[in-house]
């Protein structure tokens, strides 16, 4: 995203740097706040702040309405067959790249193939498995371990993707899935020109520093890392088309300093107003501090692969011993609800209390627990200092402290970029603070990325058969509501084996300045690109 979150992360903030060429320089342009993006490769962009710069240089497949319905938008239909197999897509005709190139079929195929390909081990490389042929993209390393080099894939492209015409093109699943026009809503199915290729399937040497889309906004010089992302209109953009004349991504390693700037008007949006700056926001900002919708879903990895963690009763404890009304009321003033399920109740297919027992605070039975379990003396939960997460952490570790009678301390990595490259590669930060907003509005979408066993962002290494098996059933049903039951199966397993403690479903929290009006932010936590204008 989620952060999904998708994959899965709440937008993260810092003292960003100006620049002279900094877009707010013209009456025109607005500044809005975000973390260090991990990438900007789409099918690498996995986290909320990669999506929300993608978001204003490429136009998608399709876009949701009101009731998370697919829309198409860059495409002019996409058809099924009978069986929701095969998807036709139809290009709009007469789009181009900011860099002049048309927009056709192979941008796409070539994107999805690159994007798929095991050996450039791309982030969002999940998104692309119920294409036909993903399985022959990958390879295994036979010693993981050791020096022994992984053999190549049997092929590099997917035999799934067939181009019919320049603007018309076909998309073979391994099997049904009448929720694929959703998924192509995502990120990681932008197109790429010709621009992005050194060779067939090989990257250009600083593309991604420099990135070409197809959407309302272009690149205006490169992504100057740790300080800002200027984009600027896109004259040749023929979709609908922003009432802004250009952004400043400014990019934060602090949520309270990017709030300062807030106030201070240095800052037009920022999306996730910090904890600290809860309770004086509304006499800050007035009218200009807003609450709405939001898909996220925090929670609390338990690493599978640190043997601390493996018995099911020291997982139940901790999660025993957490109050999260308490957190709830006392830190995040009301902003948040308890988690009691493994999804978002924005999504088709939520039930309330799916974690039942496993939920709820209850200090005794999670110190009898603990104690039969022989659990750690010293517990740490790592999480993303630019994400404004000390203070619930903090009160999390007191709590569990004071329930369990351990040692537990919250230890920050700088950026939400070092923490996930950390837990992808199963370093021992101990316990993991993860969100998720969904990437498209399918309970499926929560479900796959983060706990299958190939998911896109199962940090924490949790790996069920039965469940997988469970969650792709779900995809293949031939109808939604034979899918969202077995996708409540599959929610059933996590509830019992409990991979991660759900702590808390969010709404977005966000303010403006004096500068702007028409800000809303969606379900995916991003500002509305298109409605956002200048006041005057």
């Amino acid at each position: 995203m989620a952060v999904g979150a998708t994959a899965i992360a709440l937008l993260a903030a810092g003292c960003g740097g100006g620049g002279s060429d900094d877009a707010s320089s013209t009456s025109n342009t607005v500044v809005i706040g975000i973390g260090e993006p991990q990438h900007l490769i789409p099918s690498n962009s996995t986290e909320s702040n990669g999506s929300e710069v993608l978001s204003s240089l490429f136009y998608p497949l399709v876009d949701f309405d009101a009731q998370n319905k697919p829309v198409p938008v860059a495409a002019e239909s996409i058809t099924p067959n009978a069986d929701n197999s095969v998807w036709t897509v139809k290009l709009k005709s007469g789009f181009t790249f900011s860099n002049g190139e048309p927009v056709t079929s192979d941008n796409y195929i070539n994107a999805w193939n690159y994007g798929a390909y095991g050996p450039n081990a791309q982030e969002g490389a999940y998104f692309f498995e119920k294409i036909k042929g993903f399985g022959d993209l990958q390879s295994e390393d036979p010693d993981k371990d050791g020096p022994k080099k992984a053999p190549e894939p049997k092929a590099k492209t997917l035999t799934g993707l067939k181009k019919v015409d320049d603007t018309t093109f076909e998309i073979t699943l391994d099997g049904p899935f009448s929720g694929w026009e959703s998924v192509m809503g995502y990120t990681a199915f932008y197109p790429l020109p010709k621009a992005a290729w050194k060779s067939e399937g090989v990257l250009a040497d600083g593309f991604e520093d420099a990135i070409i889309g197809n959407g309302p906004f272009k690149m205006k010089g490169k992504w100057e890392h740790d300080s800002q992302i200027v984009v600027e209109k896109n004259p040749s953009f023929k979709g609908t088309v922003p009432k802004v004349d250009g952004i400043t991504w400014k990019i934060y390693q602090d949520q309270q300093a990017e709030y300062a700037d807030l106030v201070a008007g240095n800052v037009d949006v920022q999306t996730t107003i910090p904890i600290e700056s809860l309770s004086k926001a509304s006499a800050d900002l007035g009218d200009r501090f807003k609450k709405s919708p939001n898909s996220g879903f925090g929670f609390i990895g338990f690493p599978q692969y640190l043997p601390e963690y493996k018995d099911l009763r020291v997982r139940q404890a901790i999660s025993m011993a957490i109050n999260r009304q308490e957190i709830m009321d006392q830190i995040f003033l009301g902003s948040r609800t308890p988690a009691t399920s493994f999804v978002s109740p924005v999504v088709a297919g939520y039930r309330e209390n799916t974690c039942g027992d496993n939920c709820k605070y209850d200090p005794v039975k999670a110190k009898q627990l603990y104690t039969e379990a022989n659990g750690p003396k010293e517990l740490k939960i790592t999480y993303n200092a630019d994400g404004g997460h000390k203070a619930w952490i903090d009160a999390t570790c007191n709590q569990i402290k004071a329930t369990l009678g351990v040692n537990c301390v919250g230890v920050g990595e700088p950026k939400f970029s070092d923490m996930l490259t950390k837990a992808k590669a199963h370093e021992n930060i101990g316990l993991i603070r993860l969100a998720w907003l969904m990437d498209y509005p399918l309970m499926e979408n929560y479900l796959g990325p983060l706990y299958s066993t190939t998911g896109s962002s199962n940090y924490y290494g949790y790996s069920n058969p039965t469940f997988d098996n469970l969650v792709k059933a779900g995809v293949v049903a031939k109808t939604s509501e034979e899918a969202i039951a077995k996708w409540q199966a599959a929610e059933d397993i996590l509830a019992k084996e409990l991979p991660v403690a759900p702590i808390y479903t969010q709404q977005n929290v966000f303010g403006y300045s004096t500068k702007v009006n028409n800000v809303t932010v969606d379900l995916f936590q991003k500002v509305d690109l298109y409605k956002i204008e200048v006041v005057g």
